[in-house]
């Protein structure tokens, strides 16, 4: 019995460690405690803090979710461009047949191709280049400045110094050129506002940009979508500053809506204006006239031939579409013109000049007679009334209602009799009072039907245990049927444990009991039970 009271001591340790993982998780009681000292928060889930078995954690830590892996290799820094190594003075075998380098080849030689190359001259060779192979951390992979010369900006402060100094030396040039002009007039009258114009024509206005650069001021550069990929195209921007703003046009709220993202107002924004004088009538007026609608009309016919089940797609074949709708506009042409001389040739054509039928002509007379749209006659004739080619108001079979006029369960039927069946006799107000006293016999018949059936399903329920269902708690069981079936399963364990015991002539019986299910259940070894291995 040693090793049963082990398992359940260890299982209570496992309760209580549960236990006090809650207690912490709530801060009743003090967090746990790694190598180092530090506390280990009790929220982080198990299967994160809890190390794995190849580490051979005795106490708890985190080290192992830290990054315990550090390569010397790690670095921040950058290729030392140009660097030099050695420069030997003789020629060494697998160095470079141009310069001499032993760290490229002819292929990769970056100097002027000698026309003898050191390899046969031994003269001038060239230094060996620094070759460097490290790894670049976290950080120096995505330093956009690593590897940057600060000393390369001297470059460039240099040339805004030149350009300042240039500048200045121009303005002083002009200014003394402009006051030895002034002295040398001798005819021009000196007075305090030729003083100030003077300064004035001195000083450069820098803002004012060159009159060659203002010609284009509409023209806007941006990518254009051509068949043969993404180019730069033009396009110029049709209004001029001088032009009123679309939006401007109509400060009404309620008018025309203007989307200031893409600059598009669909509607006329002054729809009651001549249009002579407008200028601008909405977005929509070149796109329903010209060419765009044509275009749209294709389209449009390209897309229902395709749903009409027609091979044709205004994109993959464009050409093959427009000609499809040029055949198509002609044949509707021609059956337009044909159904016309269908309806003149019986009808006649009243605006020719041919004479009137005589026939016609005699039939005249001058009653008027008023017909509505669908050709019913509204004045001018007495309305007769329109007949049913079925018979109406026949009642057959002694009925007083037709059939039909009566509907209940999704059936019809008479409502004298409230019959169902069509070729009935009426039986009257006591057919009525049967009718429901059937159907309340049949009520109760049914229901004691069903209780009858309730109860010995639940007399079968209480008497019966079958395979895979819960035991229920009122079930009788016979103590002498019981040990019988308890026997019987004693015998057949032992011979699954023995095949040598087992029968040769085996009798296959399906039929179980409420006893042989109990005798099982008593029976049957659990293997998550810690005393199993002590049954017999």
């Amino acid at each position: 019995m040693a090793t049963a009271s082990v398992s359940f001591k260890s299982r209570e340790d496992h309760r209580k460690q549960i236990e006090l993982e809650e207690a912490r998780k709530a801060g009743l009681a003090p967090a746990e405690v790694d190598e180092d000292g530090k506390e280990i928060n009790p929220h982080i889930p198990q299967y994160m803090s809890s190390a794995p078995w190849y580490l051979n954690a005795e106490k708890p830590s985190l080290k192992h979710q830290r990054k315990w892996k550090s390569d010397p290799n790690y670095t921040k820094s950058w290729y030392d461009r140009g660097a030099k190594v050695f420069q030997a003075e003789k020629y060494r075998k697998g160095a470079c047949a141009n310069c001499g380098a032993m760290t490229h080849d002819a292929k990769a030689c970056m100097e002027r191709p000698r026309k003898a190359g050191a390899k046969w001259t031994n003269k001038h060779i060239a230094p060996d280049e620094k070759i460097e192979t490290f790894e670049l951390d976290y950080d120096g992979k995505r330093d956009r400045w690593n590897g940057y010369d600060t000393t390369s900006y001297a470059y460039v402060v240099e040339r805004y110094e030149a350009r300042e100094a240039a500048r200045k030396k121009y303005l002083k040039e002009e200014k003394l050129k402009k006051l030895d002009e002034k002295n040398n007039n001798e005819n021009t009258e000196v007075g305090v506002s030729d003083e100030d114009n003077d300064d004035d024509d001195l000083k450069i206005d820098e803002a004012k940009v060159d009159e060659s650069k203002q010609m284009d001021f509409a023209k806007v550069e941006k990518r254009v979508r051509t068949t043969g990929g993404g180019s730069t195209g033009t396009v110029r921007n049709l209004r001029i500053r001088e032009d009123t703003a679309k939006y401007l046009l109509n400060l009404d709220v309620n008018s025309a809506h203007y989307d200031p993202k893409t600059r598009s107002m669909r509607e006329d924004p002054l729809p009651d204006a001549d249009p002579n004088e407008k200028f601008y009538g909405g977005d929509n007026q070149h796109r329903n006239s010209g060419q765009a609608l044509e275009f749209k009309q294709l389209n449009i016919h390209a897309w229902e031939a395709f749903d009409k089940g027609q091979d044709m797609h205004m994109q993959a074949a464009p050409s093959q579409a427009e000609l499809l709708y040029k055949n198509y506009k002609v044949i509707k042409e021609k059956m337009k013109t044909r159904a016309k001389d269908t309806i003149f040739e019986k009808y006649g054509n009243a605006a020719s000049e041919e004479e009137f039928p005589r026939e016609l002509l005699l039939g005249q007379s001058e009653r008027q007679i008023e017909y509505d749209r669908a050709g019913r006659i509204v004045k001018g004739q007495e309305i007769s009334l329109p007949k049913s080619k079925y018979e109406e108001d026949v009642y057959i079979n002694n009925h007083t209602s037709v059939w039909g006029s009566w509907w209940k369960d999704h059936q019809w039927g008479y409502k004298c009799c409230k019959q169902t069946v069509r070729n009935s006799y009426c039986t009257g107000a006591a057919g009525i009072k049967a009718a429901e006293a059937s159907a309340d016999l049949m009520k109760a018949n049914l229901a004691r039907k069903e209780a009858t059936e309730d109860s010995q399903h639940t007399l079968e329920e209480r008497r019966h245990a079958t395979w895979g269902t819960e035991v229920p708690d009122d079930l009788v069981l016979d103590d002498k049927l019981l040990a019988a079936a308890l026997g019987k399963e004693d015998d057949r364990k032992k011979e699954e444990k023995d095949e040598r015991k087992r029968k040769y002539n085996v009798r296959w019986n399906d039929e179980v009991t409420p006893e042989d299910m109990e005798a099982y259940r008593m029976k049957k070894v659990h293997f998550d039970d810690p005393m199993k291995d002590f049954l017999h």
